[in-house]
């Protein structure tokens, strides 16, 4: 039980782990456990979108992919060109022990090889949730989130993630709470 409870701090790790590459755009911040969390959610939607994996496995994927990162840390894509990140050295580390630590293993070496349906939806969640954020920042007035944004989309590898993609990026953030064609901006709840 001792060795549960240690993981489950390890895991609380990620909510103290910056995402690193929102400090190149100059705007922005989150911490890994909150990039998981929305992630986990658009791998939800996707699963459902798609109709033909596993979606529990997805989410599954999803929910572990950046777990590594709590002995890590957060590499972006400069970081990643002069640093590499022993990620399955750290996932073995994390989980041995563990009752639940094969299945840990093996959906981490999934997600790292891309080896199935479940884990392309998975890293295209990922992606999703980075464009969710540009859209965001652009939005709020981050010009330069237009520059990385086709870089994210040309990573989108299924055709239910590119078609949300084109969808996320044609629509405003604010578009859930802002009604514009509402009275309520005008008289609120009187």
């Amino acid at each position: 039980m001792d060795r549960i409870v240690d993981f489950l701090f390890e895991v609380g790790m990620l909510k103290r782990t910056p995402r690193s590459g929102w400090q190149f755009l100059g705007a922005g911040s989150e911490s890994v456990a909150e990039h998981v969390f929305r992630t986990t959610m658009i791998a939800f939607v996707l699963s459902r979108m798609d109709g033909s994996v596993d979606a529990d496995r997805v989410l599954r994927l999803a929910l572990v992919h950046d777990l590594p990162e709590a002995r890590t840390g957060d590499l972006n894509y400069v970081h990643q060109k002069y640093v590499q990140a022993d990620e399955a050295r750290a996932a073995e580390d994390m989980t041995s022990d563990l009752p639940f630590g094969d299945e840990l293993r093996e959906l981490l070496a999934e997600y790292r090889t891309g080896s199935s349906p479940e884990s392309i939806l998975a890293h295209d969640a990922d992606q999703i949730e980075m464009l969710l954020q540009l859209k965001e920042h652009l939005d709020g007035g981050i010009p330069a989130a237009a520059e990385w944004t086709p870089f994210v989309e040309r990573r989108l590898r299924t055709e239910v993630a590119k078609t949300l993609a084109r969808r996320i990026l044609e629509q405003s953030s604010a578009s859930w709470w802002f009604d514009r064609d509402s009275d309520w901006w005008v008289r609120g709840g009187k």
